[in-house]
């Protein structure tokens, strides 16, 4: 017979959990008081709830297995609901476990009693309450199997104190049941019929090919069918950067080349992915000319969006192997071409970032030459992280991680610490504006506490920028309540142990990154970049993505 609170961690180390990220509390304390006898599970002490869940939302990408959490009832559950929902809409596997009050109280609007399983439904897979302490492994053991099973995303468990006190014994292990199903060959069939015929073809690689660890399988299938691959923004990185058939992001702020590539191809294989607005624009105006194949582990994705010829619901990397030993090896050189050609008409930004001190788009790729090759960037989200994901040039796989589908600012620097501690030899960087890093900057304390050497760049230029760019463009110019002050952040590392550094002149920047690359502990690196510089290209709200603005003359 095992305690309750012992047989969490019983079932924790039953599923391979090496690290749970957490806050103490009155109603998990059970737990905490059991966990220094479980010593496989090291527990990584942060400063916010919230900073919890996206630390086990990065460890989660980058180690490939679910990432898990540990909070109190009440507003320590609260404070994980944005993680929950950044993981949700991500497609990310997390298991938040959640002190709960005893069972004889639920219902009584006892001290720091929320519910939870209401709170959380919408933005998770499933929320369980083990009443009993019986209950405790098997539960937790379900809810790892159900995180990581077909469309990954989080799951929260959420434990009654008295569970956790009451005694059990230790149950045997749950042998997981095989929910995978077999291929839908006769739409395999449609589809591979579609690619043979098309003579403009395109790939859309969404989350969903990194998720299925697909990244060879799609690059083997697109050299075959000779189809230029674009990625949606949390696609980035499921494919070389420098292979020839690489288009890079499309959408929003998109490459002109890749909008005009999509809207001219006559067959498009989109794999793992929602064909959101932010990637389609207006829904009515997308790829007009093309047949669409939609590849996806949700059935529930397929035709939610967009008309679909043929709709796949599949692993990515099992879709895109039937499909490849199914088509014919195609060449399409005029269509290659035409996409590749639109590359030397692009608008040249050199005479602006000649203009001022510290440029957007110099400032990455100064990042970039600073990173090793194969380190890991976490973007927050505003305009920093679209500069980030057009410029930063992924060649390794599985080496981008953001917010996309919440678009939740605070997310890179707690983040980045679950990515690092995933893989402790390798460098990480969380870039991040002044706006999301002062939601989340208390976790400096965590990193410096636990040893983690995230860099951390803040492009910082005074405004909440991604906003102040839509009051300069569509809200005729009006600007409220974006612009926005920032401490001495070199001062609040210092404060934290924490190596820092400001950069106000170009001259600065390369000498002040590559400091930070050779630092063996945590860095931030503040950089005043230009005030107002813009994202470029921009789809306008409600426009077609063939409609994008691009950097005006100037």
């Amino acid at each position: 017979m095992q305690r309750g609170a012992d047989l969490v961690c019983v079932a924790l180390e039953r599923s391979g959990v090496d690290v749970v990220f957490g806050y103490p509390g009155g109603a998990c304390l059970p737990i905490y008081d059991a966990l220094p006898d479980h010593p496989s599970v090291r527990h990584v002490l942060v400063r916010h709830e919230q900073g919890a869940a996206h630390m086990a939302d990065g460890y989660a990408r980058v180690a490939g297995r679910p990432g898990v959490c540990l909070v109190t009832s009440g507003p320590g559950a609260t404070n994980l609901v944005t993680g929950l929902a950044c993981a949700y809409m991500d497609s990310v596997p997390l298991v938040a476990i959640t002190g709960q009050v005893a069972t004889s109280l639920m219902g009584r609007d006892a001290f720091q009693e929320t519910d939870v399983l209401g709170m959380v439904g919408p933005v998770t897979k499933h929320a369980f309450l083990p009443r009993t302490a019986a209950e405790i492994v098997p539960t937790i053991e379900r809810a790892m199997h159900v995180a990581r099973s077909g469309r990954p995303g989080p799951v929260v468990v959420d434990v009654p104190k008295d569970a956790q006190n009451a005694s059990a014994a230790v149950p045997d292990p749950i042998v997981p049941i095989d929910t995978r199903s077999e291929l839908p060959e006769r739409q395999i069939e449609e589809a591979a019929a579609l690619l043979e015929r098309a003579e403009r073809p395109l790939i859309i690689a969404g989350h969903g090919v990194r998720l299925a660890r697909a990244h060879e399988d799609l690059r083997a299938l697109a050299e075959r069918i000779d189809a230029p691959v674009a990625m949606t923004l949390l696609g980035i990185s499921g494919f070389p950067e420098d292979h020839e058939l690489a288009l890079g992001m499309l959408g929003m702020h998109g490459s002109a080349i890749t909008n005009r590539a999509v809207n001219a191809a006559d067959v498009i294989l989109g794999v793992g992915l929602r064909f959101d607005d932010r990637v389609t624009g207006k829904i009515a105006a997308f790829a007009p000319h093309a047949k669409i194949i939609h590849v996806d582990i949700d059935a529930t994705q397929i035709e939610k969006n967009v008309p679909t010829a043929v709709g796949v619901v599949a692993d990515a990397r099992e879709a895109l192997r039937a499909l490849a030993v199914r088509v014919e090896r195609r060449s399409h050189p005029q269509w290659r071409k035409q996409v590749f050609a639109r590359a030397k008409t692009q608008p040249r930004l050199e005479a602006f970032e000649a203009s001022v001190e510290l440029a957007p788009r110099p400032v990455i790729h100064a990042i970039r030459e600073a990173a090793a090759e194969d380190a890991y960037f976490v973007a927050d989200v505003g305009q920093h992280q679209m500069w980030a994901a057009q410029h930063l040039r992924f060649t390794h796989p599985d080496r981008f991680l953001t917010s996309g589908g919440l678009g939740t600012m605070g997310y890179a620097l707690p983040a980045a610490l679950g990515a690092q501690y995933a893989r402790r030899d390798a460098q990480v960087w969380a870039i991040a504006g002044d706006g999301g890093v002062q939601m989340t900057l208390q976790e400096l304390g965590t990193a410096m506490q636990e040893g983690l050497p995230v860099k951390v760049v803040v492009m910082n230029n005074g405004y909440l920028g991604m906003v102040r760019q839509w009051q300069q463009l569509f809200y005729d110019g009006r600007i409220s309540q974006t612009p926005i002050t920032s401490p001495d952040y070199v001062k609040i590392a210092e404060a934290y142990g924490v190596l820092g550094a400001v950069v106000e002149h170009r001259d600065e920047l390369g000498p002040a990154l590559a400091r930070a690359a050779r630092h063996d502990g945590p860095t931030l690196v503040d950089v005043r970049i230009e005030r107002h510089a813009n994202v470029w290209p921009i789809v306008p709200p409600g426009g077609a993505n063939a409609d994008l603005i691009e950097e005006p003359a100037r």
